[in-house]
C-alpha cells in the first residue's frame, strides 16, 4: 500500500498548481522555477540537520541526469501551458503514466522477463481515458508545436520518475533525492531568469519585485513541492510502479476541485464521468495490486518458517 503515497504527492502537487498559477500574475516561470528550487533546498537541508541525515550522495551522476529531465519536463510543461488550452496541456502531460507502462513492457521483453499484467495496463490506459472525459481537449493547427512539447514533457517525466525509482531501489533516501532536483530547479531557473534578462529591454528587470501575497505563494510553492516530491520519491521507491503512475491521475481530480472553489468553473456530466473513470482506475490497480502481494507475503512467511 506504499503506493498510496502518491494521492498525498497528487494533493500537494494540486496546491502547488494552485499558487503557480497564481503566482504567474506576479513572476515568470523561470522565476517561479527558481524559487520553487531554494525554498525545497531549505525545507530539506532543516529536515536533514533536525534528524541527522546526511546529503553526501555516491550518486552525483543520477541526481544530475534526474534533476536535468525533471527540469526539462518541468519546463517543457509550463511553455506548453502557455500555448494550449489548459485542458489539451494537461492531457498531454498526464501521459507519462502510459510512458511508463511502455517502457516496463519494452525493458520486460527485451530481458525476456515476465510480461506485464493486462489488468495492471488496463487499469493505466482507463485512468488516461477518464482524464480525457474529464478535460475533453481540443486543439488548433497552430496549437501543434505547444502539443508536440506538452507530449514530450510528459515522456520526460516518465523518464524522471523512473529514475527516481532506480535510486531510491539502490538505497538513496527520498530527502537526497528532492535535495537535490531542487538544487537543479533552483541553478535553472536562475540561469533561465538571467537569459530572460538580457534578452529583454534595458529598462526592464529580470527580476519581479515582492509583495505580501506574491511571497506567500512563492512559500506555499515551495513547501508543497519539497513535500509532494517526497511523498512521490517514496512511493515509487516502495510501491508497486504502475499502481503509483496510475494514481498520479488523481491529481487531475484535485485540480479541478480547486478549479471548481476558487475560479467558479463547472464541470459538465463528462467531467464528472472522467472523475469516476479516475477514480475507479485507480482502485481497480490497487486492490489488483494488493491481491497478488499476499500469496507472495504468505509464500515468503512460510518459506522462512
Amino acid at each position: 500500500m506504499q503506493s498510496l503515497w502518491m494521492l498525498v504527492a497528487s494533493f500537494l502537487f494540486s496546491i502547488m498548481g494552485v499558487c503557480v498559477k497564481l503566482a504567474s500574475a506576479s513572476y515568470s516561470t523561470s522565476e517561479i522555477v527558481a524559487y520553487r528550487g531554494f525554498i525545497g533546498m531549505a525545507v530539506i537541508f532543516f529536515i536533514v540537520k533536525w534528524q541527522g541525515g546526511s546529503l553526501r550522495t555516491r550518486m552525483a551522476g543520477d541526481h544530475l541526469w534526474r534533476g536535468a529531465v525533471g527540469v526539462a519536463a518541468l519546463w517543457l510543461w509550463f511553455y506548453s501551458i502557455g500555448r494550449l488550452p489548459l485542458a489539451m496541456a494537461v492531457t498531454l502531460n498526464y501521459m507519462s503514466p502510459i510512458w511508463i507502462a511502455v517502457i516496463l513492457f519494452v525493458s520486460a521483453w527485451w530481458h525476456n522477463k515476465d510480461r506485464l499484467e493486462p489488468t495492471m495496463l488496463l487499469a493505466v490506459f482507463l485512468g488516461f481515458v477518464g482524464v480525457i472525459l474529464l478535460l475533453r481537449p481540443s486543439i488548433r493547427a497552430d496549437q501543434l508545436l505547444g502539443g508536440a512539447l506538452a507530449l514530450i514533457s510528459g515522456m520526460l517525466a516518465a523518464l524522471a520518475y523512473m529514475q527516481v525509482r532506480k535510486m531510491g531501489l539502490l538505497g538513496e533516501p527520498e530527502y537526497r533525492v528532492v535535495f537535490y532536483f531542487s538544487a537543479v530547479c533552483a541553478i535553472a531557473g536562475v540561469l533561465g531568469t538571467a537569459v530572460s534578462g538580457v534578452m529583454s529591454p534595458p529598462e526592464s528587470s529580470s527580476w519581479h519585485p515582492h509583495h505580501a501575497q506574491g511571497l506567500i505563494l512563492l512559500l506555499v510553492v515551495g513547501l508543497t513541492a519539497a513535500c509532494a516530491q517526497v511523498a512521490m520519491t517514496r512511493a515509487y521507491r516502495l510501491g508497486n510502479t504502475l499502481v503509483t503512475a496510475n494514481l498520479q491521475y488523481v491529481g487531475i481530480v484535485f485540480s479541478s476541485i480547486w478549479d471548481v472553489f476558487i475560479w467558479h468553473d463547472s464541470l459538465h456530466w463528462l467531467s464528472w464521468l472522467g472523475i469516476a473513470v479516475i477514480l475507479s482506475s485507480g482502485i481497480i490497480a490497487t486492490f489488483y495490486n494488493t491481491r497478488n502481494s499476499q500469496p507472495k507475503i504468505a509464500a515468503d512467511s512460510i518459506g522462512s518458517e
